[in-house]
This record gives C-alpha cells, sequence and structure tokens, in this order.
C-alpha cells in the first residue's frame, strides 16, 4: 500500500528520483565512466530490457543483448541505432531455462574478448500452468534463477578481471519483484522448487523473485570476501505494463485489471531503478542490496536471511555442476 501511495502522490527519495523518475533521466548526470563500458542485458526484445539497452546505448556503453528471439533482437538494435547511429550494440542467442544454452552462450562472449563491466539480469517468465525446461526443472525457476545464476557464475571471473585492469567498478543488477515478500519459509523448499507437486504460478513466479534477491546477498557477500571491485544488488522495477503483467491478467477480474492498469509504470520508468543502479555514481560501493524507485529499500525478512541465502546457491551451485559436468565434461565451471 505504501508503494501505491507513493507512486500516487509522486513522492521522491533521498537522491532525488522516485517511481515516477524515468531511465533517461537518472542517468542524464552520471558521472560514472559509461563510455567505456561492456554491459550484457538479458530480455532486451521488448519492456523493460528493450529500453534499459536503448538508454544504456544511449550513453555510450557497449550492450550485448542475450535474447532467444534473434529476430526481435534485431528489430530493436536498428531501432536503436536510428536513434543513435554511434551505438555498440551485439545480439548473441540465449535461452534462459537451458543450461546448455547458456553454456553456450558464455562461451561465445567470452572468445569474443570483450570486457565486462555489468550484466543485468533483467529477462523473467510467468507461466500460469505447470511447465519444465529440458533438464526437466519447473519452468519458471529454471529462467528466472537458475539461467541467471549459471550465466553469473560463468562470467563473474570476467568481471573481476575487467575491474581490477580498468579500475572501473563491476556491477550486477537482478530484477526481482515486490512479491517476493508473498513467499513463506515452509514455502520455499529447493526440491519442491525445481519440481512442485501443487503449483500455482503466481507463487513461483514470487520463489523465482525471492531466490533472485537471495542470489545477490550471497554472491555479495562472496565478493566482498574476495575484495573484488564487484557489486551486485537486486531491483525491483515497480508494476510496469509489460508481458508478465499481461499473463497475469487472467487472475485478475476486468475491473480489477483496470484499475490496476491506471498504477502501472510506463516502461521508461519501470527501466529507470536498473539503469541508476547500474550507472550512478551514488551507488557506488554499495552491494547486497534492495532498491525500489530508484533508492535503497526494505526487503523482506525471508530475503535478508544469509544461511537461506547461502543454502540456495550451494544446492544451485551443485545442482548446475552435476548437470553441466554430464552432459559437457570438458566445461569448467568456477
Amino acid at each position: 500500500m505504501k508503494g501505491i501511495l507513493r507512486y500516487l502522490a509522486g513522492i521522491e527519495g533521498p537522491n532525488g528520483f522516485g517511481s515516477r523518475s524515468t531511465a533517461e533521466q537518472v542517468t542524464q548526470d552520471c558521472v560514472f565512466p559509461y563510455s567505456h563500458l561492456t554491459a550484457i542485458i538479458t530480455g532486451g526484445t521488448s519492456g523493460i530490457g528493450a529500453e534499459t539497452a536503448r538508454v544504456l546505448a544511449k550513453r555510450g556503453v557497449r550492450v550485448v543483448m542475450a535474447v532467444r528471439d534473434m529476430k526481435k533482437a534485431e528489430m530493436v538494435k536498428e531501432k536503436i541505432v536510428i536513434e543513435n547511429p554511434e551505438a555498440d550494440i551485439v545480439v548473441l542467442e540465449i535461452d534462459l531455462s537451458s543450461l546448455s544454452s547458456v553454456a553456450r552462450f558464455c562461451s561465445q562472449f567470452l572468445s569474443q574478448d570483450l570486457p565486462l563491466n555489468i550484466i543485468i539480469n533483467n529477462a523473467g517468465v510467468f507461466s500460469p500452468n505447470l511447465e519444465f525446461s529440458e533438464e526437466k526443472i519447473e519452468l519458471t525457476f529454471a529462467t528466472n534463477f537458475l539461467g541467471h545464476y549459471l550465466l553469473t557464475e560463468m562470467l563473474i571471473e570476467k568481471m573481476i578481471d575487467t575491474a581490477k585492469k580498468s579500475g572501473i567498478e563491476g556491477r550486477i543488477i537482478n530484477l526481482t519483484s515486490v512479491i517476493h515478500s508473498w513467499v513463506k519459509p515452509d514455502c520455499f523448499s529447493f526440491p519442491k522448487l525445481l519440481h512442485p507437486i501443487k503449483y500455482n504460478g503466481t507463487t513461483a513466479y514470487a520463489q523465482s523473485k525471492l531466490a533472485t534477491i537471495l542470489h545477490a546477498k550471497a554472491l555479495s557477500r562472496r565478493l566482498q570476501d574476495r575484495d573484488a571491485n564487484v557489486t551486485i544488488n537486486a531491483v525491483h522495477p515497480g508494476i510496469v505494463k509489460t508481458g508478465i503483467i499481461r499473463a497475469h491478467k487472467g487472475l485478475l477480474t476486468d475491473s480489477l485489471f483496470l484499475i490496476a492498469s491506471k498504477l502501472l509504470k510506463s516502461v521508461s520508468q519501470g527501466a529507470a531503478t536498473t539503469c541508476y543502479v547500474a550507472l550512478s555514481n551514488e551507488t557506488r560501493r554499495i552491494s547486497g542490496k534492495y532498491f525500489a524507485d530508484c533508492n535503497e529499500t526494505n526487503c523482506s525478512d525471508l530475503a535478508n536471511d544469509e544461511s537461506l541465502a547461502l543454502q540456495l546457491c550451494t544446492n544451485g551451485h551443485t545442482l548446475i555442476h552435476d548437470y553441466l559436468h554430464l552432459s559437457r565434461p570438458n566445461l569448467c565451471l568456477l
């Protein structure tokens, strides 16, 4: 309720930005040296991802679009280049629900010998019905958490190396959702996340978004222990009129959806917090935190559970390690 009231009132946070700020506005006066950066953005073919790619490219960042639909990605790239002819856009294929596809993407990216300053784990799915990935893992969890977890694990050493050589802080942004707070402790069990007994699409989505915050918490601690010049934070973009919201419409009455529509952010407002955390000098050395409306805020108690975060990432690492070493024995997972 507080978030809705803040949005309607247009209340700004301590940094002068708020729910109605746009991605261009929050990056307009950034002093972060983004003109020599390379960023990977997953799911950049529509909505928040496409706007994030556009704004980062406008600010001079080389953007690597990690996408499932190459045709749509090329159309987005074309629009960005028309607006900004100097934009540097690379398009690479990935299916985040497939561990083998994620591994191929990472190998392909690393073979290009590009620096890596920013990873934006943006892509997400909402599945109203129970579906499974090619590895027989529940699709929402496989895409929203496991795929991004593997991508980050396989590229983290590249980020650490880039930050060390350039002296520029590396940044990882995990997109999450405020509905992570709906998850109760007794409903968050790793085996059941992989293979639910009773499936509910909204519950599965909320669980996957809780997992993305826990991932940020656990990896932040690892990076700090290594004294690495890389941060990771979780970002709630707000309720934005995207494909995922349209997928939820079937769960709402038409009248409720009409009311909710009036409270939705524009895509540019939805991309603002991601772009702010990625590029602002004000977020320097901030790691393991949760942002909404371009300001640091509080997540749920469960999302702050360090032991749960460690347990989740340990289980995720074991699962991915076992699968990839069975299917690709020569692959090294750090």
